[in-house]
């Protein structure tokens, strides 16, 4: 039996991308596809507006009602309205959009108490193993008497909103949580002065339509190791999220992630 989801923020980049891999994926069934009020393209078939052609579902305000699950790439406002949503039809959501502030947080982990919720900063297969080994990484290294330098860089398209990426944030998390680090500083200007043993430095990088690239650095004297993965195209967030949705459906309410769903 195919998976009924309700897609929102469907008439977005990355909403698109989710609706044309669910089109041809006989495991899913799309069956809302979800905007603003004030979108200009309500009314129009998600299928066109994917390049699939027309699928009998037009873009709307509501419709979660309908759907087995739901996958939200949005904005943080819009996203927490999802939640909202879900909440009132007992609906599991997978979130996949970034930004939060701590209130929007904060909700969002209050719903997982009584709906099931995957939220991860990046739904990457290959994004959510290198946090993996970025936490092994780590751990073997966060005894070394002379200290481990750790940096992120990330890159992503000119469109981006918010710096740096959930994902380069959720980077420095898992170092942090292991090696102890206190200080997370983005980006250095001017005189510093000597980079203090215990800080994470952030860079962020917009160009171009880059889709998104992370680099881990572990710097010591002597050698650097160097965590690297990079997309190609959208089209790896946006199979991750089906794969999420898919695993989902039928758990009990609870906050998960990618690990869960990728068994890390």
């Amino acid at each position: 039996m195919s998976t009924k989801i309700a897609i929102h923020g469907a008439a977005g980049r990355m909403g698109q991308r989710v609706t044309a891999l669910a089109c041809a994926d006989p495991l899913f069934d799309v069956v809302a596809a979800l905007e603003s009020a004030t979108h200009p393209a309500l009314g129009q078939d998600a299928g066109t507006l994917a390049a699939v052609g027309d699928i009998g579902v037009p873009l709307s305000v509501v419709g979660e009602s309908a759907a087995d699950v739901v996958i939200d790439f949005s904005v943080p406002d819009a996203a927490v309205a999802a939640v909202a949503h879900c909440l009132e039809f007992g609906k599991p959501i997978v979130i996949a959009t970034t930004g939060f502030d701590d209130d929007q947080k904060a909700f969002i982990r209050q719903a997982a108490e009584k709906i099931p919720v995957v939220w991860a900063p990046s739904m990457s297969t290959a994004v959510n193993l290198v946090m993996k080994l970025t936490e092994i990484a780590a751990s073997a290294l966060k005894n070394i008497p002379s200290g481990v330098d750790a940096e992120i860089i990330e890159r992503h398209h000119r469109f981006k909103d918010d710096a740096p990426s959930g994902t380069a944030l959720r980077f420095g998390q898992i170092i942090a949580q292991v090696m102890g680090q206190t200080e997370h500083t983005h980006g250095r200007a001017g005189r510093p002065g000597p980079r203090l043993r215990e800080e994470i430095g952030y860079h962020a990088v917009r160009t171009g339509d880059n889709p998104g690239e992370h680099t881990v650095i572990f710097g010591m004297l002597g050698e650097t190791i160097e965590l690297r993965v990079a997309a190609t195209n959208r089209d790896c967030y946006a199979q991750g999220a089906l794969l999420a949705a898919q695993w989902l459906v039928d758990k009990p309410a609870g906050l998960y992630t990618m690990n869960d769903v990728l068994g890390l």
